[in-house]
């Protein structure tokens, strides 16, 4: 998410989620902090949305509860933007603008306009900025392929038209700014798509980003071609296939599309499939297929499975260990990069189309955005190589600014972020929480049920010791020692006429968590439980 003000009006772009890590132990999504914009609510004016990528719009609905703006976005980007809005109730009060590339919008003294650009999704845009200190243009993400699948051209005239009106300020994307040379073209895949649906005897599996509209419709044209109907599995991969076949985005001929339910009623030779599960996501239709855990559909000796969507890095453990299942239950598997499987190009420009990029809008000033901080560092050099003076390139985190005026940049003050989580119905800052599921994860939990007298403060009964996720060699001898300490520490306070239930607790806690450690070096949770009666 990125935002531009001038004066009294802001405008966002972009509003996406990431998925956590491992550490982030039940959390499902992350989106951005908003709280700068929700304190200055009454400047922002809209939310212009570049594609419909989950990076770029996955963060909308909880961004509409907070602040409900209009949001503009091309056609097909929309559908999908609906589809999340039904989901959490919102679209009938959402404002939905449709835009295209020759759009023009107006907010107070900023005029916005477009230009198209390639991605690995349909109706792609890059955004102009006219302000009275300059333009400023973000470029979406893109790359430039010359023999595109979908006919999607870049617009390169009007990018080329934009640099010579002039461009204060460009913010580039950066994801392959470490790769050389240009991005493969879309049509390759399709060659290779091909020649492996008519090499193949049993059933084709394909599973890919369901985003990737021109893969999928390569992937069609393969199954026309070797007379095979086509099952689609995943609800992502049923929604997006739908909005583009509604849109027009996509070409499925007559009575091609079967349910899962009938995939056994066809010879094998006879059947592909497209699943969701390219990333080796656990719940996914294809980890589902690798264990034999789905329904309707099976995975059976001699069926080819193809990987059509590159590894995101951090996703390779459980890619292989999706490929190792399949490779068990016979398949034939292809995987891997684009250049040794021949299934995936990136959608995302290499050097050379950045340097492209840079060279038809030849701003004086440039952001690099969308990458790890190496990518943004090499974007930099990339950019003072094609003439943008040393020095103009600024880098930036979540949260820093770039103030320009009369042409002169400071990058001097930040906005306060943080992270945004969103798990199951809760969405904010769980940081405590993340802590509580480390502590239980890693060293488990001692429960102490006490109960005693409420006037008095005298116990009971013995102390009743709980334990989850935490072992010790000798659980009875230290079952005896934590009843011991929690007996002493309650009989002391009561000396003390200190017999206040928030002093028990704290009290009983701290003397249990010094025994345990030194007994056992872990450091479980200890929740004390008092009862009075």
């Amino acid at each position: 998410m990125y935002a531009i003000q001038y004066g009294e009006d802001i405008v966002i772009i972009d509003c996406g989620n990431k998925f956590p890590d491992e550490s982030l132990l039940g959390v499902d999504l992350i989106i951005p902090d908003i709280t700068y914009l929700v304190d200055n609510k009454e400047k922002v004016r809209a939310l212009i949305i570049t594609h419909g990528h989950e990076d770029h719009i996955g963060g909308i609905p909880f961004f509409l509860k907070q602040l409900n703006i209009p949001v503009y976005a091309t056609r097909f980007t929309l559908g999908l933007i609906e589809i999340k809005l039904k989901e959490h109730k919102l679209l009938r009060e959402s404002e939905l603008i449709e835009i295209n590339p020759n759009s023009k919008l107006k907010f107070g003294q900023m005029e916005v306009s477009f230009f198209k650009v390639f991605h690995s999704i349909p109706d792609c845009v890059g955004v102009v900025f006219q302000t009275p200190e300059g333009n400023i243009v973000h470029t979406g993400d893109f790359k430039f392929d010359l023999t595109p699948a979908n006919q999607e051209y870049s617009d390169i005239h009007r990018m080329a038209e934009i640099g010579r009106e002039g461009v204060l300020l460009l913010l580039s994307e950066s994801t392959n700014a470490e790769r050389p040379g240009f991005t493969p073209s879309e049509r390759m895949v399709g060659k290779h798509l091909e020649q492996a649906f008519i090499k193949a005897d049993g059933k084709v599996f394909v599973t890919t980003f369901a985003s990737n509209v021109s893969r999928l419709q390569q992937v069609i044209n393969a199954a026309q071609k070797t007379n095979r109907k086509l099952a689609l599995l995943g609800r992502t991969m049923v929604n997006v296939v739908k909005v583009a076949m509604d849109y027009g985005y996509l070409t499925v001929p007559d009575e091609m599309l079967i349910e899962p339910r009938e995939v056994n009623e066809w010879p094998s030779e006879k059947v592909a499939i497209l699943c969701t599960g390219s990333q080796g996501e656990p719940l996914a239709a294809l980890a589902r297929l690798s264990t034999g855990d789905f329904r309707d559909v099976e995975v059976d000796p001699g069926d080819t499975v193809i990987f059509a969507a590159g590894p995101i890095p951090g996703n390779e453990r459980g890619i292989t260990t999706i490929v190792d299942n399949l490779y068990a239950l016979g398949a034939h598997v292809i995987y891997g990069s684009g250049s040794t499987s021949g299934m995936h190009v990136s959608g995302h420009g290499y050097q050379e189309d950045l340097k492209l990029m840079l060279t038809f809008m030849r701003p004086q000033y440039f952001i690099p955005i969308h990458g790890e901080y190496r990518m943004l560092h090499h974007h930099r050099m990339l950019a003072e190589s094609v003439g943008v003076e040393e020095g103009n390139t600024f880098i930036l985190k979540n949260g820093d600014v770039l103030d320009i005026e009369e042409s002169i940049p400071r990058q001097t003050r930040t906005i306060p972020v943080g992270n945004t989580y969103v798990d199951g119905g809760e969405v904010g800052d769980l940081e405590y929480v993340l802590r509580d599921r480390k502590q239980l994860s890693e060293d488990g939990m001692l429960m102490i049920i006490i109960t005693i007298d409420k006037e008095e403060g005298e116990l009971q009964a013995d102390p009743e010791i709980l334990s989850r996720g935490f072992t010790d060699g000798n659980f009875s001898k230290l079952r005896k020692e934590v009843n011991r300490i929690t007996m002493e520490t309650i009989r002391e306070l009561q000396a003390e006429n200190r017999i206040k239930r928030n002093i028990i607790k704290k009290q009983i806690k701290k003397n249990i968590r010094q025994f345990v450690y030194t007994h056992a070096k872990k450091k479980p949770m200890i929740v004390p439980i008092l009862i009075e009666v």
